[in-house]
């Protein structure tokens, strides 16, 4: 069993920036293990925002993230970090990390953390 907590979420003016985070705990993360970041705005479906794979570090992000967003890892802290600059209104969402422990399907969720972004 995997517990995931996110924190960092807030209020934020556009154009300035968050640090989110992703604490993990309950079981150790193998190379092909994956963790994402992923968003649900109000009244959309959610979406993926960036993955990171927890061995070779490789990254992918969402168009919309692309320039503006960093995930990174810290596996000795067990933390996945997304790192949102020149935020938008339209990244207001609750965003949530999950982890697939494979690659392919992710099987473990947080409860999400709310991010705002007022003009």
């Amino acid at each position: 069993q995997v517990q995931l907590v996110e924190s960092g979420g807030g209020l934020v003016q556009v154009g300035g920036s968050l640090r989110l985070s992703c604490a993990a705990s309950g079981r150790t993360f193998g190379t092909y293990t994956t963790v994402g970041w992923f968003r649900r705005a109000p009244g959309k479906e959610r979406e993926f925002v960036a993955a990171v794979t927890w061995g070779g570090g490789s990254t992918r992000y969402a168009d919309s993230a692309k320039g503006r967003f960093t995930i990174s890892r810290d596996n000795a802290k067990n933390t996945v970090a997304l790192h949102m600059n020149s935020l938008e209104p339209e990244d207001t969402a609750v965003y949530y990390c999950a982890v697939a422990l494979f690659g392919g399907v992710y099987n473990y969720w947080g409860q999400g953390t709310q991010v705002t972004v007022s003009s």
